[in-house]
């Protein structure tokens, strides 16, 4: 599985770091102190991100669902 970010043309520079290490794990704490701010503009940070629509979608590829076989067989039955 991969992680995509919608939206993030809509983020600032630091909105983006802010984001990408929230969504990496990492707490406000760690945050700060890794972009040398304090936790309350952090929070600014990723408070603006969130209003302006940013999006994480998870992509699971079908065969990891254990689908894949299904999906081509389906193909090949439209094909005939």
């Amino acid at each position: 599985m991969h992680w995509e970010i919608r939206g993030l043309e809509k983020l600032s520079f630091r909105e983006r770091q802010a984001i990408m290490l929230k969504e990496s794990g990492r707490s406000s704490e760690d945050i700060a102190k890794i972009l040398g701010v304090s936790i309350s503009s952090v929070s600014t940070m990723l408070a603006r991100a969130k209003a302006k629509g940013y999006q994480i979608v998870g992509i699971i590829p079908d065969s990891e669902l254990g689908l894949h076989n299904f999906l081509v067989e389906d193909v090949h039955e439209d094909e005939r």
